[in-house]
């Protein structure tokens, strides 16, 4: 039967939409719950010869699910083709009489080939090349627990690649939360609907490679689930920017206004003025300490910059521009303080990040101060500090943290870290580039410009984010396939980021 490896698709959904997705399918348009686990087990087969196609030997560890039934047809194709086989049943003595429905036809299936199959033990020898891990799905609901639990142990100090089916067992298909344990996979090969907790918080440890299958469902069946989230594509830089008119000037693309760089602190503001710059805003304006000035000219001197020692030297400066950047090395001090309050006062849409947001949750401003035209970008602390509360909470879901940060906040908020999310209240949007050598200071700020050039062009504020967002990441991307993860710093995004914003790259 023909397999469909496809891109990953932008659709993102929980594991009840993903549910509904399968009985859309089963119910309304008559495909069979069996055929469509044959094709899962046909297309996990398929990825699993396509990253290793001189294998010779399998370990399968399956449970009782529907998630164990995708294993028992990969078994069974295995056996087919020639492998040696073995297949491990993850449940206790009782296993068989725990399978129903057409994980029960799919073992059938699988012992009328001649499969021989064994009940996993703590002694266990997991001797084949690859283990496939089909144990738990995404029904999961609390942390993992006895027989599974020491399964999905011995899988991760095995040094054999594995192939998760559907979902890494032990992961959240919500949040990308670890339930206690979870297996460590090479390769997951997912179906019919992306999971949105793929992407985000602790999976991207434990997905290795994802990889996707739409089984054949019919379009129609998309049409009548709703979505979770969307994750931001190349393409939609190129749609949202496209070409500039031959006739532009830079009172076209917006003037852009950073204010930061206190003392001690200002090369954060002179970053993020850069950023905004080769985003491709027309004019940025760099508002900082006096100390500053030459460095931030000798560093780029096309950015207008003008130092001021307090909120009163702000004021008529304000006027100037389309789009404010506050916070990137703006401090605690009394300097910043005058600066955040007077940029509130002058009510233009601003990207607030960093010290900005520890100063709204300080000085306690947000109460009262929700309002649509400003776009926040907290990384887990700093959102725990806006939504009183602690960063654990935070990342337990980040999907409800964003929503409950905006829905507090008003405008657009950005939850970053791993699998950046954005929201506008009406819609979800989660970036998947990004690499770990961008944990390193400085990166928030080359955001906060890069958020503020493009929202200066004339995009929406939720796009600005989420394009800025995944501009950023795949910046971030490039510059580490060409040099490597450790020692990226963020002025080295600067010509990535000129060339993503151009077309350049995908």
């Amino acid at each position: 039967m023909p397999v469909m490896r496809a891109e990953l698709p932008a659709t993102l959904y929980t594991a009840e939409q993903s549910r509904a997705l399968d009985q859309t399918a089963i119910e309304q348009y008559g495909l069979a719950g069996f055929k469509l686990m044959q094709r899962a087990g046909h297309a996990a087969f398929a990825t699993l010869l396509h990253h290793w196609p001189a294998i010779k030997s399998l370990s399968i560890l399956c449970g009782s699910g529907n998630n164990g039934g995708d294993g028992f047809v990969v078994a069974g194709l295995a056996h087919q083709r020639g492998l040696a086989v073995q297949l491990l049943c993850v449940g206790g003595d009782d296993f068989e009489q725990k399978l129903q429905g057409e994980a029960l036809e799919a073992w059938r299936w699988c012992q009328a080939l001649g499969v021989q199959a064994h009940g996993y033990a703590a002694d266990t020898e997991l001797r084949g090349e690859v283990l496939v891990d089909a144990m738990l799905g995404t029904g999961l609901a609390g942390p993992v627990r006895g027989v599974v639990e020491r399964a999905i142990r011995h899988c991760n100090r095995s040094p054999q690649p594995v192939l998760a089916v559907d979902i890494p067992s032990g992961l959240c298909s919500d949040t990308g939360a670890v339930l206690g344990v979870a297996v460590q996979a090479d390769v997951t090969i997912t179906f019919i609907g992306l999971k949105q907790g793929l992407f985000t918080h602790q999976a991207v440890d434990y997905t290795g490679q994802v990889e996707f299958d739409g089984l054949l469902v019919p379009e129609a069946v998309y049409e009548d689930v709703p979505v979770s989230a969307f994750r931001t594509q190349a393409e939609d830089v190129a749609q949202a920017l496209g070409a500039r008119r031959r006739s532009s000037h830079k009172g076209d693309s917006g003037h852009v206004m950073v204010i930061g760089g206190d003392l001690g602190f200002g090369g954060a503001a002179i970053m993020a003025a850069q950023a905004a710059l080769r985003s491709g805003a027309g004019l940025v304006s760099l508002v900082t300490r006096p100390e500053y000035v030459s460095a931030a000219l000798a560093r780029q001197p096309e950015l207008m910059a003008r130092g001021v020692s307090s909120g009163q030297d702000l004021e008529p400066l304000l006027e100037l521009a389309d789009i404010l950047v506050i916070g990137p090395g703006l401090g605690r001090n009394a300097w910043g303080d005058q600066m955040l309050l007077q940029a509130l006062q002058s009510e233009k849409p601003m990207v607030v990040d960093a010290d900005g947001l520890n100063l709204l949750a300080e000085k306690n401003w947000l109460r009262g101060a929700r309002r649509g035209n400003w776009i926040l970008t907290p990384h887990p602390g700093e959102a725990a500090r806006l939504l009183s509360d602690d960063v654990t909470t935070v990342n337990q879901d980040r999907f409800v943290s964003v929503e409950r940060l905006q829905a507090s906040c008003g405008g657009v908020a950005v939850l970053k870290g791993a699998g950046s999310l954005s929201c506008d209240g009406d819609a979800l949007h989660l970036c998947a580039a990004g690499n770990p050598g961008m944990a390193v200071g400085g990166m928030g700020d080359v955001l906060a410009g890069i958020i503020g050039g493009l929202w200066a062009q004339g995009l929406k504020p939720v796009d600005a984010a989420r394009l800025g967002v995944y501009v950023h990441a795949r910046a971030g991307d490039l510059q580490a396939a060409q040099n490597g993860e450790r020692g990226l710093l963020p002025t080295d995004l600067l010509p990535c980021i000129q060339a993503l914003v151009s077309g350049l790259h995908e």
